[in-house]
């Protein structure tokens, strides 16, 4: 498939603040996501400007009592920062390609569009990043926007996280695809999956992946944006969408995620539409790869869609 021409623009944001200590004392290693796939040299090949990086605010390993979510005024701050710089590139005609971290970088692009108009959100990820723990009282303040960002960006959540500039929600649900979740057994006693299941989110789950294949998926959610009342999309990129056989370096590798080549199809096709923006890619960790196979792996299968 012939892609459109893109003036494309590689900007790290690379954020651990949405998700929570690997171990005790240890932030989370995602962190080195940007300066990794930046090492493969992602840049150069698929001929982008560099378009530098906007440094996150520290990691507190402290719970947050007032938003309930781990280092929620600093995922706050650090979205502001990000849209700025994201809405920015769009302004200048730059397709965004943001190197993150965990996937609570989404409130950033998400904000961005929200201030423009009215946009969509392509979701790809081994998991929902939407429906609620069925025991929020236990956590104490620790809420993740790394495990929640789909819900944030549509709407789900604190204020402070959810309505920045009193734009909220950023992405309309019935202007949002998802790709790629699977639930495991242990997915059925911790979350309530039944908010998702009855969302106006478009939802094409491995399931219908295996039945239908990558590329109707892909089809399918693009088609559904163009139906849609809206003035582009962006394409979210967790690496864990990927089998684990292929992208063991995430913190919930993924038992039945796509192959590499079903991934490169996918986003081919989703970026062959014009009306796509922008994309960002998180979870990623490179302490958990230290050959550096997965990573280059996952640069590769960016290029080439990227540059098909």
């Amino acid at each position: 498939m012939a892609l459109v021409q893109r003036s494309i623009a590689v900007l790290d944001a690379a954020s651990n603040l949405g998700l929570r200590p690997p171990r005790e004392g240890h932030e989370p290693g995602v962190r080195g996501l940007a300066a990794a796939l930046r090492g493969h040299g992602v840049v150069d090949r698929i001929g982008a400007a560099d378009a530098g990086r906007v440094e996150p605010p520290p990691y507190s390993f402290a719970a947050e009592p007032v938003t309930g979510f781990l280092n929620g005024p600093a995922i706050a701050e650090f979205s502001v920062r990000l849209a700025d710089r994201v809405g920015d590139l769009l302004d200048a005609g730059r397709f965004p390609l943001v190197l993150g971290g965990d996937c609570g970088i989404a409130l950033g692009p998400a904000l961005a569009l929200r201030r423009r108009g009215s946009y969509g959100f392509v979701y790809l990820d081994g998991h929902d990043d939407y429906s609620p723990r069925r025991d929020p009282a236990s956590r104490h303040g620790r809420f993740t926007a790394g495990g929640t960002a789909l819900a944030l960006i549509t709407g789900h959540g604190p204020a402070a996280l959810t309505d920045i500039e009193g734009l909220g929600p950023y992405i309309a649900e019935e202007h949002a695809a998802h790709i790629g979740v699977q639930y495991e057994p242990e997915d059925l006693e911790l979350f309530d999956l039944e908010p998702f299941r009855t969302s106006p989110i478009h939802r094409y789950p491995i399931e219908y992946v295996r039945e239908h294949g990558a590329a109707a998926a892909a089809e399918a959610a693009r088609r559904d944006l163009a139906a849609a009342p809206v003035e582009g999309h962006w394409i979210h990129i967790d690496a864990d969408v990927l089998d684990k056989s292929v992208m063991p370096a995430v913190d919930s590798p993924n038992p039945d995620g796509l192959s590499l080549p079903e991934f490169t199809e996918v986003l081919s096709i989703l970026l062959g539409d014009p009306r796509a923006v922008g994309m960002h890619v998180g979870i990623y960790d490179p302490e958990l790869d230290p050959s550096g196979e997965a990573g280059g792996a996952l640069v590769d299968a960016l290029v080439t869609a990227l540059t098909r």
